[in-house]
């Protein structure tokens, strides 16, 4: 399984033809199934195969963590609140002002069942994994983000694939700075859920 053949035909399957078909026409409980059974072998992959352990390390740095996240945050909450205010300004805040208990539950449910989902695939797998199949660190990180945009195909619109990529160099220079999928998870958390929050929810497959 650790043979560069291998691993190249495992990664077409897992970040380059799942995601594509995702977007094709083809019955829900399918999709679902393929995706089911795709999580469980990256699982099996991260336990048996890379021998994680799934604990949590003592040694973040937090403050560093916590502020770099600060000004990340600061910087995207300026640019999409512009946004949603020129595009669409009758769903700025609007979940926040008319539906309070579903923005908590759906941040809480896209956090535990979407967010670390996908960085266990997009980050922990990706990064302990592939790396030998490419030369440039930059371009490791470069594709990264091409295939976690790419995971967004099902939504069909430009924007959240641009958004997307643009998320997935941060969480990747995130992940290849701390080794954490812990602060990777949070980082992640905090942006989509902004997202929601400030009314774009709606192209990222959200209720509204």
């Amino acid at each position: 399984m650790n043979s560069t053949i291998y691993k190249s035909l495992e990664f077409l399957l897992i970040f380059i033809i799942l995601p594509v078909s995702l977007a094709l026409q083809y019955p829900l409980w399918i999709k679902m199934f393929l995706c089911l059974i795709g999580f469980v072998y990256v699982i099996y992959v991260l336990l048996k195969v890379e021998n994680n352990k799934f604990k949590m390390s003592i040694q973040f740095h937090w403050n560093s963590f916590w502020k770099q996240t600060f000004f990340k945050f600061i910087a995207i909450a300026i640019l999409t609140i512009a946004l949603v205010y020129i595009t669409d300004k009758t769903a700025l805040f609007h979940v926040v002002l008319h539906k309070p208990l579903l923005l908590f539950i759906i941040v809480f449910a896209y956090s535990v069942f979407s967010v670390y989902p996908q960085e266990l695939i997009y980050r922990t797998l990706y990064f302990q994994r592939y790396k030998s199949l490419f030369k440039s660190d930059a371009l490791f990180v470069f594709v990264n983000a091409i295939v976690f945009s790419m995971a967004h195909l099902m939504f069909k619109n430009t924007l959240v694939l641009i958004i997307t990529f643009l998320g997935g160099l941060l969480f990747a220079l995130t992940y290849v700075k701390t080794k954490s999928t812990v602060l990777v998870t949070i980082e992640h958390a905090i942006y989509g859920s902004w997202l929601f929050t400030v009314g774009m929810g709606g192209m990222l497959g959200f209720p509204s």
